[in-house]
């Protein structure tokens, strides 16, 4: 009981920490200015302002209900242990809440490792199959479907902007827009190289084979941010889009990829209807990639100034998942490792988020 009291004091601790971290009382101010705004007569006359505000609105009304809940259910579990006198199952139960509420805690204090530009918004994941042919597809696909269920878990909303499968089986390619709190910040911990280890259900002798995705994560950049891009330097090809019917994409003859030759960046579209909206939110997806790979640049430099290797950019590889001999998800950059390989592939791959984060935060 003692225990329990203790770890209640701890939570109540860091709970206060965070409400002024985010100012909470800010907040309510904030949450009653917008709410007074978006009554004004004549508010949805222009829609994007009204959209940007009615965002706002939700995202500091879902901040102050969350900090507000986090301290009532602190308080009840407080009560409880009051009543307990000793109950093994009362104080059972209060356990299991005061567990629950740290790990609330732990995903909120992760916002405190954001300081980017754009870490609050949305993200534009890329995943690309490495060299080895039906293998390495099937491998991308099973990470395609790892983000698809992370998204999911968070309760993110994903667009399939790509998705383009294999001859045989898995994907060449797929590309997802991602939007939710911290999206982009939360899987700026993802690109990078992933390694798979299995055995082969593509190889009759089922050997041991190796396999590898490249994962390219971009900001969503509003149309104000200059991106310089040359239409000479563009290769623009249509062709017809492969899918899984409605599972991924409309089949249609107008998909469009626009290579980038002085890069050599790839963004294809092929989700919408017509060859001229594909071709907008392709270029959407390269001015993305392009604003990405200059911010890369500029922290490998400022780290070399310094005398230090950054540890971004798409080439490098950051987890090894071994299926064979043994089942482990290891990260190469913390340390951080699972064997609950299964539940791992079905996203719920936060706490390798947060443990680079965390390290990146501490450098």
């Amino acid at each position: 009981m003692t225990e329990l009291k203790e770890k209640a004091s701890e939570l109540e601790e860091r709970l206060a920490e965070l409400e002024g971290f985010f100012d909470v009382e800010g907040l309510r101010r904030s949450s009653a200015a917008l709410g007074e705004e978006m009554s004004h007569p004549g508010f949805w006359d222009d829609q994007e302002e009204a959209r940007q505000v009615s965002s706002e609105f939700s995202r500091v009304e879902g901040r102050v209900r969350m900090l507000d809940g986090l301290r009532a259910r602190l308080l009840d579990a407080e009560e409880i242990l009051e009543l307990s006198e000793g109950d093994e199952e009362l104080l059972g139960e209060v356990a299991e809440e005061l567990g629950r509420v740290e790990r609330a805690l732990e995903e909120q204090e992760v916002a405190r490792l954001f300081s980017g530009e754009y870490d609050e918004g949305a993200a534009i994941l890329t995943i690309n199959s490495g060299a080895g042919g039906v293998e390495a597809q099937d491998w991308a696909e099973m990470l395609a479907r790892m983000y698809r269920r992370w998204a999911e878990r968070r309760g993110y909303s994903l667009e399939v902007i790509e998705y383009t499968l294999g001859e045989e089986a898995g994907i060449k390619s797929a590309t997802y827009s991602i939007a939710g709190e911290h999206a982009f910040g939360l899987l700026s911990a993802e690109r990078g190289v992933h390694r798979l280890v299995r055995i082969s259900p593509f190889d009759a002798s089922s050997r041991r084979h190796t396999s590898f995705a490249s994962v390219a994560v971009a900001p969503v950049v509003d149309e104000a941010v200059e991106v310089d891009i040359d239409e000479k330097d563009l290769k623009i090809d249509t062709y017809r889009a492969s899918g899984a019917g409605g599972q991924h994409v409309n089949k249609t003859d107008s998909a469009v990829r626009i290579t980038h030759l002085p890069t050599g960046i790839v963004a294809q579209c092929q989700n919408e209807r017509s060859q001229h909206q594909n071709r907008e939110v392709a270029m959407r997806v390269l001015r993305a990639r392009l604003f990405e790979r200059e911010q890369e640049k500029r922290e490998q430099e400022i780290a070399s100034q310094s005398g230090e290797k950054a540890d971004v950019g798409f080439g490098s590889q950051i987890r090894s998942y071994v299926l064979h001999p043994y089942k482990m998800v290891k990260d190469l950059r913390t340390g951080e490792e699972t064997s609950d390989v299964d539940r791992f592939l079905d996203g719920d791959i936060d706490a390798f988020i947060y443990a680079y984060l965390k390290s990146r935060a501490a450098v």
